[in-house]
C-alpha cells in the first residue's frame, strides 16, 4: 500500500533553504513510492492567530483547508527554518490556526493525533536548524498530541550542501535523509492499515 505523505516547507521567503530541503524530501519520497503532495503555505495565507478574531469571524477558511489536507494524509514532513532559535512566525501560526478547526463531535486536535511527522532543517548556522527541530517537536508532541518519528535531519552551511541537481552533496546527511523518511513511511503505512481498520469497524 503507497503511504500518503505531505511536505510542509515552513518558509514563504525565495531561494529558502529549508524549500529546497522539502523538494528533495519529496522527490526522495517518490523514489520510495509513496504519494507525495508538497505545498507551499503561501498559497494559504492567514492572520496571526487571535482569539477575539477567531470568536468575532471563526476559523480562517485557509486553516480549514490546510487541515483538511493534513487529515486527508497519514504522515507529513516538515522543513522547519529556524529564527532566534526557535520555530517560524508563519509555522507555528499555521499549526495555532489548524490546530483551532474542528468538525462537529471530532475531539480536539484529532487530526495531529491520528498520522505521522517527521521534522528536519536547513540552515547556514553550524547547528543547522537543530534548535527550530527541537522546538517544532514540542509544540506538535506536547502541545498537539502528534506523533513524531525520532529519527529527523539537520543540515549546517545549508548555502553549500546542496549541489547543482538540489542533492545534498554530504553522503552521512543525505543517509540521514532517507533513513528519516523511511521510518516516516513504514510507520504512516501502519497509521493507513489502522484507519481503515476503522472505517471497518
Amino acid at each position: 500500500m503507497s503511504a500518503k505523505i505531505l511536505v510542509i516547507p515552513g518558509s514563504l521567503r525565495t531561494g529558502s533553504h529549508n524549500a529546497r530541503l522539502a523538494a528533495l524530501a519529496a522527490k526522495e519520497l517518490t523514489l520510495l513510492d509513496a504519494d507525495v503532495t508538497r505545498i507551499s503555505l503561501a498559497d494559504f495565507p492567514l492572520p496571526i492567530y487571535d482569539a477575539d478574531l477567531e470568536v468575532k469571524t471563526g476559523v480562517p477558511a485557509n486553516a480549514a483547508k490546510l487541515k483538511q489536507m493534513i487529515g486527508q494524509h497519514a504522515g507529513v514532513f516538515i522543513a522547519c527554518p529556524e529564527y532566534n532559535a526557535s520555530v517560524t512566525p508563519v509555522l507555528k501560526n499555521t499549526i495555532d490556526w489548524v490546530s483551532r478547526v474542528r468538525e462537529k463531535g471530532e475531539p480536539p486536535l484529532a487530526v495531529f493525533r491520528n498520522r505521522v511527522f517527521a521534522l528536519g532543517a536547513a540552515s547556514p548556522m553550524i547547528y543547522g536548524g537543530m534548535r527550530s527541530i527541537m522546538a517544532m517537536r514540542q509544540v506538535l508532541e506536547v502541545g498537539c498530541g502528534a506523533l513524531v518519528v525520532p529519527e529527523f535531519v539537520a543540515i549546517p552551511r545549508a548555502e553549500q550542501a546542496f549541489d547543482e541537481k538540489d542533492e545534498l552533496i554530504e553522503p552521512r546527511a543525505a543517509a540521514a535523509l532517507r533513513t528519516m523518511l523511511n521510518r516516516l513511511i513504514e510507520m504512516a503505512r501502519l497509521v493507513g492499515v489502522n484507519d481503515v481498520a476503522m472505517v471497518g469497524v
